[in-house]
């Protein structure tokens, strides 16, 4: 039996969006290019509709699987085929920046070792809000410089710790939207300290937010914590949860890149109803 979609829009938005659906656009390939962060020199790929442009942008930050090609490639035609820039740059120490620093996942097991699942958190948290946020920024920063990109209608998204870097992003620059899918699903419970700096991010965005996850992802409570805390912020936001993804919670996470025929429409509605066609 397949669980009901539950939609919940905070102050009215839902209602203020109507919008038509952009025609189909044509995508013109995949390109892997570089960006400095700070001494860094980190790579990302893009993938643009066909065309001179400027279109409306979305930079993709991505989770903490130690490549996220294949999310990237999946995900960067689906934005492109309906007239938006993809941008989905590497944070240092993952993927095609696996060279520019330690893998996050490898910091945090060895902070682990040295002081147990708290001291995993406090690394988690460190790192997400200082040299990974960083790098989130330092993309942002090139992808508004681009030709082929309209700089006032750039959105940010990201799932699982990209969900994360997504919310806190948008607590540090306006972007014209902003979409987390499954963010800190996995880390929650066991990170009060990431709670607290979410929350608080979440509060002060400055961005509308459109929050999803599958209602088999490991765990709904972040999703519909920050979705309460912005609303209660005065800021506008929308929750939905989609029917289970697959049979089990790591297939439930994986939804926010496996199952973009499902929520594609949702999120580019929301966008489009925020940064324009």
């Amino acid at each position: 039996m397949r669980t009901a979609v539950i939609l919940i829009a905070f102050g009215g938005c839902a209602a203020s969006r109507a919008v038509t659906a952009a025609p189909p656009a044509t995508a013109s390939g995949r390109e892997v290019v570089t960006f400095p962060s700070g001494a860094l020199t980190l790579h990302g790929i893009v993938f643009k509709p066909s065309g001179p442009g400027p279109f409306p942008a979305i930079l993709w930050n991505h989770g903490s699987y130690d490549d996220p090609t294949v999310a990237f490639d999946e995900l960067g035609p689906v934005f492109a085929a309906r007239g938006w820039v993809f941008f989905a740059p590497f944070r240092r120490g993952q993927g095609l920046s696996a060279s520019a620093g330690p893998y996050i996942g490898d910091e945090m097991e060895r902070a682990a070792k040295r002081d147990g699942m708290r001291g995993r958190a406090r690394e988690m948290v460190r790192l997400l809000t200082g040299d990974h946020l960083a790098d989130q920024l330092a993309a942002y920063a090139w992808l508004k410089q681009q030709p082929s990109v309209s700089p006032n209608r750039i959105a940010v998204a990201g799932n699982s710790f990209g969900g994360i870097e997504t919310v806190l992003g948008a607590e540090r620059v306006s972007f014209c939207a902003a979409v987390d899918a499954s963010g800190a699903a996995q880390s929650w419970a066991a990170a009060p300290e990431l709670q607290d700096v979410m929350v608080r991010a979440a509060q002060a965005s400055r961005a509308p937010m459109f929050l999803f996850q599958a209602a088999n992802d490991f765990d709904l409570t972040p999703s519909q914590t920050l979705a309460q805390a912005m609303h209660a912020a005065g800021k506008e936001v929308e929750l939905k949860i989609y029917p289970a993804f697959g049979k089990n919670p790591g297939q439930g996470h994986n939804f926010a890149w496996h199952g973009s025929s499902v929520w594609a429409d949702d999120v580019l509605t929301f966008l489009r109803g925020h940064c324009g066609q």
